[in-house]
């Protein structure tokens, strides 16, 4: 999973956990391997890792990747990190090994990997699981346009922070055929703009059902809620989960 390093500033990444708090989805995703009796979890995409520090509680063996040095180095040094092994990488840097019981994606980040590269990345997950093992993760529904409402009027604030008074806002500068390219500005005390961008790739279910089979994975159940709802044009997640065929 080839992503960006977006909170590559170590005092932005302090900001992520608050911005970002354990809710809904975490609960899923801890219930999801409860029932599966994982012993053997992969938090891709684990950032801070904040739910993979919850996951690696009692007896699972949690491991940890993320592409981001600066998330890497804050999560090691956070309570509980030690119950964890930490990777920097992506899909890729984990083992084929075929025994692993539960691969977790969450934060939509799966969004961050480009249509090429996807098909690979799901493969590198496939080889890793073992045959009935899951992957589970997230993304936002195209059909909602999120993106629209990625304005500077709609999404600017100030709000004060360890290192400052920090103002911040988001602008789209690109939004075609599914991909949009997301700046976020972040101006400190000191009048710099701190202006980070992402790439996100929004894929409708159909597309990433069809991903899934392809890599190898079978019964892909979709829900367009933490709930288990239906998948509808104003569900604001699509959320998946695919069993190693």
């Amino acid at each position: 999973m080839d992503l960006p390093d977006p909170y590559r500033d170590p005092d932005l990444v302090t900001l992520y956990d608050t911005d970002n708090p354990a809710g809904r989805d975490h609960r899923y995703y801890r219930e999801l391997a409860d029932a599966l009796g994982a012993r053997t979890v992969v938090d891709l995409g684990c950032g801070t890792g904040l739910l993979t520090r919850a996951l690696a509680t009692g007896t699972p063996r949690v491991t940890g990747v993320d592409p981001s040095p600066t998330m890497l180095d804050f999560a090691r040094r956070q309570p509980g990190s030690e119950r964890v092994r930490w990777v920097l990488g992506d899909a890729a840097t984990i083992p084929p090994t075929g025994d692993i019981d539960l691969v977790v994606c969450t934060g939509n980040a799966v969004q961050h990997i480009p249509t090429d590269g996807l098909p690979a990345a799901l493969r590198h997950v496939a080889d890793a699981l073992r045959p009935g093992g899951v992957l589970a993760f997230e993304s936002r529904n195209p059909a909602r346009r999120e993106w629209q409402e990625w304005t500077r009027p709609a999404t600017e604030g100030e709000r004060r922070t360890p290192f400052g008074r920090l103002r911040e806002w988001l602008e789209v500068t690109v939004a075609e055929d599914g991909r949009v390219v997301l700046d976020a500005h972040n101006v400190i005390d000191d009048g710099e703009d701190r202006v980070y961008t992402s790439v996100l790739h929004f894929r409708t279910a159909a597309e990433l059902t069809a991903h899934l089979l392809a890599a190898g994975f079978s019964r892909v159940q979709v829900d367009g809620d933490w709930d288990g709802g239906p998948v509808t044009d104003a569900s604001r997640i699509l959320v998946f989960r695919a069993v190693r065929g």
